[in-house]
């Protein structure tokens, strides 16, 4: 059975957070470190600070839909302050 995740990523450079999902963290987060000229770019390097595992795509797909429709920094930081 494949895993879903929900992730956040930090950038110090931009001090911004990026909301995705993914059934392999790993890749996807080559993937943002790597310049291909799109948003991420200017955040490189990217780093994983949060995420949450679902058995499902659409159940991942709907908690990242979730996150980003609040539009909240705050949000997204008590998130990561409920999982230390």
């Amino acid at each position: 059975m494949t895993n879903f995740f929900v992730y956040i990523l930090y950038s110090t450079s931009i001090d911004k957070y990026y909301v995705g999902y993914t059934n392999d963290i790993v890749r996807r987060l080559s993937e943002h470190n790597r310049i291909k000229g799109k948003y991420t770019d200017k955040g490189i390097p990217w780093k994983l600070v949060y995420k949450e595992s679902y058995a499902d795509k659409v159940s991942a797909e709907n908690r990242e839909i979730e996150i980003k429709r609040k539009k909240s920094r705050k949000y997204i930081e008590s998130l990561l302050l409920s999982a230390t």
